[in-house]
Order: structure tokens, then C-alpha cells, then sequence
């Protein structure tokens, strides 16, 4: 049973089919292809093997390499230098937003806009008066 199936698979593949193009003005044919779904299927295996070895030849012969990071092409010193810049920029922006942050509240309160603090109720450290 199993040998009919697959007898019966193949000789689907083998099917041919005609596909035609025509102009749709004058019902011209333009082209005209004999196909079947196996030459479909080897055309279509054949395009993607040829871009994939398309693609790994332009990562490998050429300069790109060195900007795809997943590709480990890099060398360590650049490693470290970019995470060096990224720590860098990442306590530079902290540093904006903590002097805008300044600002903001200088403005308020040159303003009038904050009320006058109640430092009464701060707990503040006793000093000691002894002369030792």
C-alpha cells in the first residue's frame, strides 16, 4: 500500500502543467511555460541555495562582516571599547537628568511655586557640645 502512495506522489510531481502569460488587450500569448510542481519545486530550491551562498559571500568577502555583531568577526579591543562608550553615555544621560531635574526644581521654587518647607519635623542629628 505504501509503495502505491508514494509511486502515486511521484507521478504527481511528474504532472506537467502549462502556464501561459497573455496580453489581456489583445489575448496575445506572450509566454509560454511547461511546467510541473517537481521543476517548480528545483527552481525554487535552486533561487534560495543561490542566496544564501549569495549572502554568506558578502559577509565573508566583504567589509560587512565587521559591523554585524552576531558574527563574531570583532575583535575584543572593540568589545570592550563599546561597552566602555555605552557605560559612558549611560552616566552622561543620568548626569542631564539629574541637573534638569536641579533646574526644574531651582525654577519652582525661584517661582514661588513650592511651599516653604516645615523643617521641624526633620530628624537631625543632636550635636555633641563636650570639649574633649
Amino acid at each position: 500500500m505504501a509503495l502505491l502512495e508514494g509511486n502515486n506522489t511521484l507521478k504527481r510531481l511528474r504532472n506537467r502543467y502549462l502556464l501561459v502569460v497573455m496580453n489581456e488587450d489583445t489575448y496575445e500569448e506572450v509566454v509560454k511555460f511547461r511546467l510541473s510542481r517537481l521543476s517548480v519545486y528545483i527552481i525554487l530550491s535552486s533561487v534560495f541555495v543561490f542566496f544564501t551562498i549569495l549572502t554568506v559571500a558578502l559577509i565573508v568577502f566583504t567589509p560587512i562582516k565587521y559591523y554585524l555583531p552576531g558574527v563574531g568577526y570583532g575583535d575584543a579591543r572593540q568589545v570592550r571599547e563599546y561597552r566602555q562608550l555605552k557605560i559612558r553615555a549611560d552616566s552622561m544621560e543620568n548626569a542631564m537628568k539629574f541637573k534638569q531635574q536641579y533646574l526644574d526644581d531651582l525654577k519652582k521654587v525661584l517661582e514661588g511655586k513650592i511651599p516653604s518647607l516645615d523643617t521641624s519635623k526633620l530628624d537631625l542629628p543632636k550635636e555633641d557640645n563636650t570639649n574633649e
